[in-house]
């Protein structure tokens, strides 16, 4: 076995590696950027090397730093995490010529399975069921649309070796492939330094399914069942599970029969995960088809953990010390149901767009990394497991990807873990930067995912508008209410012995009016009285119990029926604003404008203030850098029109026109860097 390992990635899955690593009791060392010189798993590590700026082009992705830093520290061999240079054939060419070993597959697996062209050619003859689609590489936008007609809209263009969600555009005529080809090949050509594309037949009602691969150096491969990865945005994974609340075990076994079947015609070890569409549309559960395979251990290996109890990184280090697989296929079993939500710097209440900057506040529901022992510690801590590589005061850098952690949630059933999240979501307590804890929490609570009614267009199918916040129903409302009139009570209370901020001539303790919603039209106003131990809402009693002290930012609420039935428990996040509290629970910050019942008849004759009109400017929605300029001034354009494209997180975004216009003043030009909000340009 190995004594140390180098561990050539950062952030959670380095700290992932480590912690295993510990276990073992193999030492570590970690490589680091200058973004990342304070981050976690530097200091997790037993050693660490500065490898370069925070560019991954000057840091990560160079192999010849990862190598010197290997014979720096006597590294005997190198984990890469996902990502980088994990699926780079070339690194682990350049490792073995310093004896150096590798802790994933050999280079020609890699090299066969990460070009998508030649992976699909060695999967059909393997006897994997493939997508149709084009055989080569499109060089032009003429031969794409000719293909595209050929095989029949829709059809999905992807850059060879894309991942990630990364290159890929579906287009449903035309005019798609037109605007998106180009795109496709730069983002090809930006992120992994390959612009060839090819296009095939995308599957309309498609499941994301993927088989995990186990294989060792001794000719033996097995699959530990599926996972479920169909929840996506921009084909980029949000919610994983496993198993599939879809898949038959007669399915698993013939999706798994061909994984194992392809692995071993490419003669693949190590941990690896082959990826297949399936089309929801069969009930029989036959028409599964090869997207990839994805060489690497995979963002969503910890579900598997979870329901199998097996240590996939353990797994790795030992085959790629020559230990045959202690387990068979038989040995493989499905304990539970595991849930995995990937919370993101990103905004969805602003079209999820990336969010980098400062977490002001880092709070996760449970502590990171720390588990009760259960199935190798792969279950967190009763049933809740954060994985992360950040920390509070600590900067999402806009040179990496955004994701903040990973939750993941056991329990014995499907929705046993999807209460686990809901109920951990609650408690995620984030700030300084715009994240998706909400818009997870909605997807919790969502009926359709609830059912296990999953595509991956899941997303742009249930909220085509947007999201806005996880509906409230009238009892959460009314639980809300009570608890504004509490927190106003306890709140003017202090002021009153303490500060003697408010004249008893005008105070009416335990009076209130409590409007929940920022805007009256689309709010809810409820009466709220505190009499002695009793409150009611609207004159109706509210059962609820909570402890809170002026200042708390976290409450945890219990509340039921005032005949004493059966409750529930809330935990609610709290922050002050100018007239009365913003309460996140649930999926969905809460706006409540609290007032004393006198004064809120007196306000009632306020006239609103109305927003400003921004129809006329096209403001760029998040940092990032200004690729194309569609238009000059004095153009006229049209709805839908592209006006800009701006590159974020290695993402080209089209910025389009929403209403018929002249463009006026341009205030930005290609090659720029842009800040949130900042005026590309005026229409007239």
């Amino acid at each position: 076995m190995f004594k140390k390992i180098l561990i050539a990635n950062r952030g959670e899955i380095a700290c992932r590696v480590i912690k295993t690593a510990r276990r073992m009791g193999i030492a570590t060392v970690a490589v680091y950027s200058d973004a990342d010189a304070r981050a976690p798993f530097v200091k997790m590590a037993d050693e660490a090397v500065h490898i370069g700026p925070a560019q991954a082009s000057e840091s990560y992705l160079v192999a010849d730093k990862i190598i010197a830093a290997c014979k720096q520290t006597g590294a005997e061999a190198v984990h890469p995490g996902y990502g980088f240079l994990s699926e780079r054939a070339s690194f682990v060419e350049a490792l073995a010529k310093e004896n150096i070993a590798f802790i994933g597959p050999p280079a020609k697996a890699i090299a066969a399975m990460g070009d998508k062209i030649e992976s699909k050619k060695i999967a059909r003859e393997a006897g994997v069921n493939t997508v149709p689609g084009s055989e080569d590489a499109i060089d032009t936008t003429e031969e794409a649309l000719k293909v595209s007609n050929d095989i029949g809209y829709p059809v999905m263009m992807k850059a060879s070796a894309g991942g990630g969600g990364k290159g890929m555009r579906l287009a449903w005529n035309d005019k798609d492939v037109e605007e998106g080809f180009e795109a496709t090949k730069r983002e090809g050509l930006n992120s992994f330094g390959d612009d060839r594309v090819f296009i095939e037949k995308f599957i309309e009602d498609p499941r994301h399914i993927e088989i995990q691969i186990l294989g060792d150096t001794h000719g033996n491969v097995i699959y530990l069942n599926e996972r479920e990865c169909s929840i996506q945005r921009r084909h980029q994974k949000v919610v994983e599970e496993a198993p599939s609340p879809f898949v038959t075990p007669k399915m698993r076994k013939a999706m798994g029969e061909q994984c194992v079947a392809l692995s071993k015609a490419v003669g693949y070890h190590s941990a690896g995960t082959v990826e297949l569409i399936v089309s929801g549309a069969d009930k029989t559960g036959e028409s599964f088809y090869f997207l990839e395979m994805n060489t690497r251990l995979q963002v969503e290996h910890p579900v598997t953990e979870a329901i199998t109890g097996v240590d996939l990184v353990e797994q790795m280090i030992r085959v790629a010390a020559g230990e045959k697989l202690a387990m068979t296929q038989d040995d493989v079993k499905i304990d539970g149901w595991a849930i995995e939500n990937r919370v993101y710097a990103e905004d969805p209440y602003r079209g999820f767009l990336p969010s980098t900057g400062r977490l002001v506040r880092y709070q996760p529901p449970v502590e990171p990394w720390a588990d009760d022992g259960e199935a190798n510690g792969r279950r967190g801590v009763d049933g809740v497991r954060v994985d992360d590589g950040v920390f509070e005061g600590g900067e999402v850098s806009m040179f990496y990807d955004p994701m903040i952690a990973k939750l993941v949630t056991w329990g014995e059933t499907r929705d046993e873990a999807a209460d686990l999240q809901i109920a951990a979501l609650d408690a995620f307590r984030i700030e300084g930067l715009g994240h998706n804890v909400d818009f997870l929490s909605a997807i919790m609570q969502h009926e359709r995912f609830r059912s296990g009614e999953l595509t991956t267009g899941f997303i742009a199918e249930e909220y085509p508008e947007g999201f806005v916040g996880a509906p409230a129903s009238e009892d959460l409302n009314r639980v809300l209410a009570a608890v504004g009139g509490i927190v106003a009570t306890a709140d003017a209370d202090r002021a009153r012995r303490i500060d003697q901020q408010l004249d008893n001539q005008f105070y009416a303790p335990g009076d209130w009016t409590v409007r929940i919603g920022e805007r009256e039209e689309n709010s809810a106003t409820y009466d709220v009285r505190l009499v002695e131990d009793a409150i009611t809402v609207d004159g109706d009693p509210v059962a609820l119990e909570m402890e809170y002290t002026p200042g708390e930012t976290m409450v945890a609420v219990e509340y039921g029926d005032a005949d004493g039935g059966e409750g529930d428990a809330l935990t609610l996040q709290l922050r002050p604003t100018r007239t009365g509290y913003a309460i996140t629970t649930r999926g969905a910050t809460h706006h409540l404008r609290i007032l004393q019942t006198r004064i809120a008849d007196l306000a009632s004759h306020m006239i609103e203030k109305e927003p400003p009109d921004l129809s006329k400017m096209l403001i760029c929605p998040m940092p990032g850098l200004l690729v194309k300029l569609h238009v000059a001034e004095g153009d006229e354009v049209q709805p839908g029109q592209p006006l800009a494209t701006v590159e974020a997180m290695k993402m080209e975004n089209i910025l389009r026109a929403e209403k018929q216009a002249t463009v006026g003043k341009i205030n930005a030009g290609e090659g720029d860097s842009l800040a949130v909000d900042e005026v590309i340009l005026e229409l007239e």
